[in-house]
């Protein structure tokens, strides 16, 4: 097999090419994290018989020019496409392949690249959809260590420092606390200017808008951990092509190199060899039409298909204590945490549910529902789920975030998305429900004066009621235990 390095339109690009004459479909995949990790992965597809092209995006590593996250990767990807199909390595076939900010340049080329450089089938892992989708949620609450750390690592640089957020808090372990958030690149000890300018993206959905109208095929894949689920999912089920998969799993996001604690051995997908088969399929219109995929049932071996959900169970919560609490900024609770402080002020409202008398499987899209009451003008309200197995152990579940705006003193009804769910729990499990202010340093802070969480310098406490009796959890609860399904299967049907 043959290694290639040249420069297409300026940027640096490996070409690795399967023995033989060819020529062969393609896989192009478009990258800030260094196109030389990808060439492992660039073998196995070549292996397989496809001519596998890595690329580092505009202004990182060897590729020239200035480095602006989520604005040209469209373009860049349309001449590098082009490029592509002029080789005579290459038979006119060509697969969009990325994960995280790679998966963004694939959808940006299959969504928004003129009709001749688009690729012919698309594969998406834990997608970034775009600086909005990344920077918040959907309610506009600001995720913040994730983005600081992204930021530090990647952000205004040729080269990365994955280490870089982590060496500052060592320095400085409140380096997240000080204010405003808008100096954290002061902080960091070096220039960072897109950092502000990632708070001024507010437009969300402009490419899951455009996936309605895609014309390829979509292999989603990602994991029930990682932060991206949601969007992962939401693209699967918009898609407008011809086919589209998802493959969804116990796991971060890194997939299975980063299994949750509810992995399973089952769990453990060969992704290269199932990418392989999936592509060739794609390229040859094999593939069945509508959606379809598999979903790993968390806690179990099994694999359920895509696209079942339980019906609504709401299991009775009784209030442990906290009707009445204070979101103090100053002591937000914390989302590296999930030990419950009793001994002070509440600082959240917390509620528990008897043990579970059989085992119950959730598989869809979670919410709590609640009554509630906030003495400021502006008030993030956070749901996080966790459950307490028979041993005792606190295992995460979901967390859900909404920020409102409602006058002092009245009282407000509220519903909180904690995202999709897939997760066996054995009888006895207790579900532990906390509602607070804050989730911090996952969620920037909320300062309660009105003023941007992101160039705020001033903090204060919050004071919260919630109503006990008006407080509901729903699952996506399965009558019945699921058929269970091969996911190498469901994705190549």
């Amino acid at each position: 097999m043959t290694l290639l390095t040249v420069a297409v339109e300026g940027l640096a690009t490996d070409v690795r090419l399967p023995d033989g004459d060819g020529p062969f479909p393609a896989v192009l995949t478009r990258t800030p994290y260094d196109r030389r990790q990808h060439h492992a992965e660039l073998h196995g597809w070549a292996r397989r018989g496809f001519a596998a092209v890595a690329q580092d995006v505009r202004g990182r590593h060897a590729s020239p020019g200035q480095w602006h996250p989520y604005e040209n990767e469209a373009a860049d990807g349309a001449a590098t496409a082009r490029w592509i199909r002029r080789q005579r390595w290459n038979d006119g076939r060509l697969v969009a392949v990325g994960a995280s900010y790679a998966a963004h340049c694939s959808l940006a080329l299959a969504l928004d690249a003129p009709e001749d450089a688009r690729p012919d089938a698309v594969i998406a892992a834990v997608p970034a959809l775009g600086a909005a989708e990344t920077a918040r949620e959907p309610s506009g609450v600001e995720r913040l260590a994730a983005r600081a750390g992204w930021w530090a690592a990647h952000g205004d640089r040729r080269d990365s420092d994955e280490e870089a957020l982590a060496k500052a808090l060592a320095a400085d372990p409140d380096l997240l606390t000080h204010l405003p958030l808008s100096d954290l690149p002061a902080r960091l000890g070096r220039n960072l200017p897109s950092w502000t300018g990632l708070w001024r993206h507010r437009e969300r959905d402009r490419l899951r808008a455009r996936a309605a109208h895609a014309g390829m095929p979509l292999l989603a894949a990602g994991g029930h951990h990682d932060h991206f689920a949601e969007d992962t999912v939401t693209l699967w089920r918009r898609w407008g092509g011809p086919s589209a998969r998802l493959l969804m799993g116990p796991w971060g996001h890194g997939l299975v190199a980063e299994p949750g604690p509810d992995a399973e051995p089952p769990h453990r997908v060969n992704l290269g060899e199932l990418y392989a088969r999936w592509a060739r399929l794609a390229l040859a219109g094999e593939l069945g039409h509508g959606r379809g995929g598999a979903v790993a049932l968390g806690g179990s071996p099994l694999w359920a298909p895509a696209g079942l959900e339980g019906e609504p169970y709401g299991p009775h919560v009784r209030l442990l204590h906290g009707s009445s609490f204070t979101a103090d900024p100053e002591r937000p609770v914390l989302s590296c945490e999930l030990a419950v402080p009793t001994e002070r002020t509440p600082d959240r409202c917390l509620l528990v549910t008897p043990p579970l008398p059989r085992p119950l499987d959730v598989v869809g899209p979670a919410e709590v529902r609640l009554r509630a009451t906030a003495d400021t003008p502006c008030a993030d309200w956070f749901a996080r789920l966790v459950a307490i197995t028979p041993e005792g152990v606190a295992e995460r579940l979901a967390v859900g975030a909404v920020r409102r705006a409602d006058p002092p003193g009245r009282a407000a009804e509220l519903a909180v998305g904690l995202g999709p769910l897939a997760r066996r729990l054995p009888a006895g499990t207790r579900l532990r429900l906390e509602i607070a202010g804050h989730h911090f340093p996952a969620h920037a802070r909320n300062p309660h004066t009105g003023d941007d969480p992101v160039t705020a310098t001033r903090l204060l406490a919050s004071r919260r009621e919630v109503d006990p009796g008006r407080v509901s959890l729903r699952l996506p609860a399965l009558r019945t235990r699921p058929t269970p399904t091969d996911p190498v299967q469901e994705i190549l049907r």
